[in-house]
């Protein structure tokens, strides 16, 4: 996403049925307003049934990446260094994929996206375990895990140019050294890397419960202030029974387009996203995790870090107007609904819109 934008930003056209009936091939060419209005619009405005979309060669080979951190400050600052592709530094985009994950007591080692080991991995040495749960006493308690992707073979430029590339990346970063975990996989097996924690969770029972997901996107200038008050705060509270990722990336913000319909942090060049997906696998978790994302909200809201819920749900159309589009944004969507969909017919479920327009 850093380096291309979210799958909205890379669309070329689309045929659509609006909620008149209607159906509109649409671009930023033709009928532009309906293009702008689908994409990110919550499916309030209409039924895609095709979109042209850009293809690019695949590569053929990643090197997988897994450095350990121990402070927020240190894996955000080489996260933003990785994905700033307009400013040369050492580190600009030497990543293809630039990820990140907030660990605690286990680390890697044991979790359900733990990678296969292999000799090039910290967690296939014999002390692997003491050596992570040593280190996650001395950060107190709560580890960073920075993960990304090299590409490389078919058009992708070939294996001395990773080399060169993951030795510079060895050598910049920040994070704990003795700390690094590089795999060598296709790039299949890279993007399919997360079916192996799906087989693990569904052979412990696990995968088939609730999972109470948060989602936000955070402004980059209050990211280690979030991280301070709910990765080393609430979510170290009350969370035993629980499992699942917690992950923290930066994005930037000029690959996202403002006149499209999704909400996003629009004041910063960089904005983050965190995902706290967990799964609630015994007894009294579902309402446990549901009450604590409803502190981190608290949180956000009474520290006045304003975030943006992404796959959000609010109760009522006042939920969505005040707390997640604002006032502007708020009025361009309903003027789109009204334009495309004014009886409504369209997502009620979601409780935008339950009525016909005026």
């Amino acid at each position: 996403a850093f380096r291309y934008g979210p799958q909205i930003s890379n669309v070329q056209e689309l045929d659509v049925i609006t909620g008149l009936g209607e159906m509109v091939t649409c671009s930023k060419e033709r009928n532009s307003d309906l293009f702008d209005a689908v994409l990110g619009g919550l499916g309030q405005f209409g039924v895609i049934t095709r979109a042209r979309i850009p293809l690019v060669p695949a590569p053929t080979r990643a090197r997988w990446v897994r450095l350990l951190y121990t402070g927020a400050a240190a894996l955000t600052g080489d996260q933003e260094q990785l994905i700033d592709v307009e400013r040369a530094n050492a580190l600009s985009g030497l990543m293809d994929y630039v990820e990140g994950t907030v660990l605690a007591d286990k680390g890697l080692i044991g979790s359900w996206r733990s990678p296969s080991p292999s000799s090039s991995s910290f967690c296939s040495e014999p002390d692997a375990a003491a050596r992570v749960a040593k280190l996650t006493e001395e950060a107190g308690g709560v580890l960073y895990c920075l993960e990304g992707a090299l590409y490389y073979g078919g058009t992708a430029g070939g294996e001395p140019d990773v080399e060169k590339r993951l030795e510079t990346l060895l050598r910049e970063l920040r994070y704990e050294r003795g700390f690094a975990s590089v795999h060598d996989v296709s790039y299949v097996e890279f993007l399919d890397r997360v079916r192996d924690g799906e087989l693990k969770l569904r052979a412990a029972g696990q995968w088939d419960v609730p999972h109470p997901w948060l989602n936000l996107f955070l402004p980059r200038s209050r990211v280690l202030d979030f991280a301070a008050g709910v990765f080393h705060g609430i979510l170290r509270r009350g969370t035993t029974g629980a499992m699942g990722p917690v992950l923290v990336y930066p994005m930037n913000r000029n690959r996202w387009d403002g006149d499209m319909s999704a909400v996003f942090p629009e004041e910063e060049e960089v904005f983050y996203t965190v995902g706290i997906l967990r799964s609630a696998v015994s007894d009294g978790d579902l309402a446990r995790l549901v009450k604590q994302n409803d502190e981190i909200l608290r949180f956000c809201e009474e520290a006045g870090i304003r975030c943006v819920q992404y796959l959000s749900y609010y109760a009522d159309q006042a939920g969505w107007e005040k707390k997640h589009f604002g006032p502007a944004k708020w009025a361009r969507f309903v003027e789109r609904k009204r334009k495309y969909d004014p009886k409504a017919i369209l997502s009620r479920g979601q409780r935008i819109f339950t009525s016909p327009l005026a």
